[in-house]
């Protein structure tokens, strides 16, 4: 079963969430729960896994195409055929260049030069790494290269590299509504969307909903920090039908505990019992 955390806006505890689902869905699945950190510009689920070991890294590298001027006739058909502006040709210059910025790695360009005036090169990408933090099946992160825009094709890349055999995949999405987050979340089974009883949380809430509900994958809210806005939130999701997930209250220890990077070391018997109100809800649907 793959399940994927997202939210709206970031600072909505989508991180926290993902980090506990995995300790207790792991508990409940023997151990055959892996997590899946997707939010490649800034992955932070392995701040909560002290002492975990690293299992396996690998440095990941997509395909930029370079001109070559001395073959290029410059008749502007690859920056055409480029859908993304990548390629800028300035005739009378003598003048080709590929922006490796706004290059996608389509190949579109190379398979239209008709002079063989393009070849690929490798560019860095980012990196994929994989942990044991001593419970679970482990933890897989992908971290993007610092200056590349090209989240989502490292998504695609951090997927490929998970093990499926697992029972219980959880992506952990990155915030907001943008392609790296289609990306994750397209063949979940189930979405968890995170939310937060705010004005700014419902507003994000509603696009993440009407993006999830034209993707037509089933979907969940949990809503955290409960006691510390409105009940907009929950007004919302009674009037639309929407599955509540659960509550998390509002705990300034919590957030401290979590500040700290010690969200997994002491669990007190609260939080717990509001996690496995959820985790029962997710065994339910796994047995559906």
């Amino acid at each position: 079963m793959k399940i994927a955390i997202a939210s709206g806006k970031g600072g909505t505890g989508k991180t926290t969430v993902a980090v506990n689902l995995y300790y207790f869905l792991s508990k409940e699945f023997n151990n055959q729960v892996r997590l899946i950190d997707c939010d490649v510009e800034e992955p932070n689920d392995m701040l909560f896994f002290h002492g975990a070991e690293l299992n396996e890294s690998r440095d990941v590298f997509t395909p930029v195409p370079k001109i070559d001027t001395t073959k290029c006739t410059f008749c502007k058909k690859c920056s055409e055929w480029c859908e993304f502006n990548a390629i800028s040709i300035v005739k009378a210059l003598k003048f080709a260049e590929v922006n490796n910025d706004l290059c996608h790695s389509c190949g579109a360009c190379s398979m239209t030069c008709a002079f063989d005036a393009i070849t690929e090169h490798p560019q860095p990408l980012g990196n994929i790494s994989s942990y044991d933090p001593g419970f679970g099946a482990g933890v897989v992160e992908g971290r993007l290269e610092i200056g590349s825009a090209l989240q989502t094709k490292l998504i695609k890349e951090v997927k490929k590299s998970v093990n499926t055999s697992d029972e219980v995949l959880l992506f952990d999405a990155p915030p907001g509504t943008s392609c790296p987050v289609v990306e994750t979340v397209s063949d979940a089974d189930y979405i968890v969307l995170v939310t937060e009883p705010t004005p700014f949380g419902l507003h994000d809430l509603k696009l993440t909903v009407d993006l999830v509900r034209e993707l037509g994958i089933p979907f969940g809210v949990l809503v955290n920090k409960t006691g510390a806005g409105n009940n907009d939130v929950f007004d919302y999701l009674t009037e639309h039908h929407i599955d509540i997930l659960g509550t998390i209250p509002y705990s300034k220890n919590y957030a401290s505990t979590y500040s700290k990077g010690e969200l997994l070391d002491d669990i007190n018997n609260e939080f717990s019992q509001h996690y496995q109100h959820v985790v029962q809800k997710v065994i339910q649907m796994y047995k559906n």
